[in-house]
């Protein structure tokens, strides 16, 4: 008897811990993958907050093609998306210290994330450049890339800017994103504008349907609110 209630404590403790993993905000059940995750109150408002865990996720500064645009995100549970619209508002800040010290604020959104996180797309901003005196360094301030063959570096290859572009954005403010996906192709819209500020024509994931992730990378803390999604 005392055998079966150690094994039963052991499993309801294990269900415990797998349920500890998720977080419900806004009446939304997120998963966090790589990322610690919290509610705070920022300002008065009550927000989702990310960074990536290291400890989950290590990075490697001499080998950073390979470390950076991973699955660092928290993820929406009970949601597949092919084809619709994400808009979330965003702020970015920089760790202090910083593990990174060439760090941006990486932040943005991951998306037709697939079940086992091997495989998604995503567009991130880097804030700390979008309005820097360096016009090669203001080109790189909104990314797409496709996890996990198509990073960042492989895309700068392939085409400098077809993947990459500008954006008037910048750390500590917040910033509203918006992307409408149909077929092969996103478009980005930021702070409401009626143009897209990025256009990716073709994009080159293996999936065509999925999950969100509200994604950060190296150094960045990330707040997240007003998160809608219309499927189309």
């Amino acid at each position: 008897m005392m055998k079966k209630n150690m094994l039963w404590f052991a499993f309801v403790l294990s269900i415990q811990a797998s349920m500890a993993q998720d977080l419900v905000w806004k009446k939304k059940v997120f998963e966090p993958k790589n990322v610690s995750a919290s509610i705070i109150r920022l300002n008065g408002e009550e927000v989702l907050k990310v960074e990536r865990d290291l400890k989950a996720l290590p990075f490697d500064l001499k080998n950073l093609e390979k470390t950076v645009d991973e699955p660092t995100y928290v993820k929406l549970k009970n949601i597949d998306l092919t084809n619709g619209t994400i808009e979330v508002k965003m702020l970015s800040q920089i760790q202090s210290p910083s593990p990174f010290e060439a760090a941006q604020g990486f932040i943005g959104l991951a998306y037709r994330i697939n079940e086992d996180d091997s495989a998604f797309e995503s567009i991130y901003l880097r804030p700390k450049v979008g309005r820097s005196d360096d016009q090669f360094a203001r080109n790189h301030t909104v990314q797409y890339f496709a996890y996990p063959d198509f990073k960042f570096n492989v895309l700068r290859q392939e085409d400098k800017t077809a993947y990459e572009t500008y954006a008037d954005v910048a750390l500590n403010e917040w910033i509203t994103i918006r992307i409408e996906i149909k077929d092969s192709q996103a478009t980005l819209f930021i702070n409401g504008q009626q143009h897209p500020s990025f256009i990716v024509q073709k994009m080159k994931g293996k999936t065509t349907h999925g999950q969100i992730g509200l994604w950060v990378d190296i150094a960045t803390i990330g707040y997240f609110k007003d998160l809608k999604i219309i499927k189309s």
